[in-house]
């Protein structure tokens, strides 16, 4: 039976001329505390697939290239869930600098994404602690081209905001007013650092905080699921930024929504736990499954390419290449080949078939060339929200 607790209270405040009830949440830990004992066999899944996806990265020859992937497509489905309709081809294209199908707002906003985690990563190796200053900073990076770029980049707001609905009177919720961002600000940075409860259960309870506090004018979402990454880095449990909820809170989003409201109306915090506690359990596995799977497509292809014979040689350095590039151009192989054009051209012709590529312009000339099995592995699950 779920534990009632009152998560916050409501105060009357006027934006855009109406009256709304704006919800400022109490500080964490809830009271009273979280049942832990239903939830210990969830969290012990969750610690050990975690286990499993950090001794992965260990063993894999080149986890650079594992990482760049997954951070790209980490920013492809975070992006989909505010609406962007980019995939993960488009983002690869687009950061090559060749044509893409896109939408250049769409893309930008992708991209930033990419920016802002990598920016967040480098000022932790730096030794700098998470914290306001640095959600502050990540968020300037998160906004700082495309959409979003005139909502104060950088700055927590000073104007009421709210969550679904056409205005603020009929929103789905209103978070809290501006002059209360920081009575709730400032306990959330103190409680992000507090290790009195196991690691995953105050992540999730850091993620609905965050969410609920909403202190930007835009990108709160996205922030709010890339912090999960840099927490758990922070904390020495990855070694490598490799595990990313989006994927699965953009297949349930529907029962996210709910359960984050849920918390605020009737302090159900137990049920969000499960759902997050199940959600870092199915991508941690679904994370070592795909470098399993690519791996052996590697080793798999690698022996196709060497039954080419002659050819084999420069059809092998592109298959390397290509394990990096999925998706590319004849030029760009070449130029990081150092090989002419011709050699090339001839090469991915091999490939071709034995439909290891695959071109996917039509054209003869600025043609773009895809290693399918290898781009569809990294990006299930990225197709754009219809």
């Amino acid at each position: 039976m779920a534990i009632k607790r009152e998560t916050g209270e409501y105060r009357v405040s006027t934006t855009a001329g109406e009256p709304v009830n704006a919800f400022i949440p109490k500080p964490l830990p809830p009271q009273p505390p979280i049942e832990l004992s239903e939830l210990h066999p969830l969290l012990d899944r969750a610690n050990q697939a975690l286990g499993r996806l950090d001794g992965s990265i260990a063993v894999l020859p080149d986890p650079g290239r594992f990482l760049y992937f997954y951070v790209r497509k980490e920013a492809v489905v975070s992006s989909q869930i505010e609406g962007t309709q980019s995939t993960l081809s488009d983002l690869l294209l687009f950061e090559k600098g060749l044509e893409t199908a896109s939408s250049l707002d769409d893309l930008k906003e992708t991209s930033n994404y990419v920016s802002a985690m990598e920016y967040g990563l480098g000022r932790l190796k730096e030794g700098f602690p998470i914290s306001l200053r640095l959600i502050r900073e990540i968020h300037g990076v998160l906004l700082k081209a495309g959409r979003g770029s005139d909502r104060t980049p950088g700055e927590f707001r000073r104007t009421q905001n709210w969550i679904g609905g056409t205005r603020p009177g009929n929103a789905l919720f209103v978070p809290p007013p501006p002059d209360a961002l920081m009575d709730c600000l400032d306990p959330f940075e103190r409680y992000l650092h507090d290790q009195k409860l196991p690691l995953l259960i105050k992540l999730g309870l850091v993620h609905v905080q965050f969410e609920t506090i909403h202190p930007f004018l835009d990108g709160n979402g996205r922030l709010g699921r890339l912090l999960l990454t840099l927490l758990l880095c922070e904390s020495g449990v990855l070694r490598e930024p490799m595990l990313y909820l989006s994927l699965y809170l953009k297949a349930n989003r529907d029962r996210y929504y709910q359960l984050l409201q849920n918390v605020r109306t009737n302090g159900d915090w137990e049920e969000w736990l499960k759902f997050f506690l199940e959600g870092v359990t199915q991508t941690a596995n679904q994370a070592c499954d795909t470098a399993a799977n690519l791996l052996r497509l590697f080793r798999k292809d690698s022996e196709r390419i060497r039954g080419l014979g002659r050819a084999s040689g420069t059809a092998t350095q592109i298959h390397i290449y290509l394990q990096a590039n999925p998706i590319t151009s004849i030029k760009s192989i070449a130029e990081a080949l150092n090989k002419t054009v011709p050699a090339i051209t001839s090469a991915l012709e091999k490939l071709q078939t034995i439909e290891l590529i695959r071109e996917v312009t039509g054209r003869r000339r600025s043609r773009v060339f895809v290693y399918s099995e290898c781009l569809d592995m990294i990006g299930a699950g990225t197709e754009p929200i219809r």
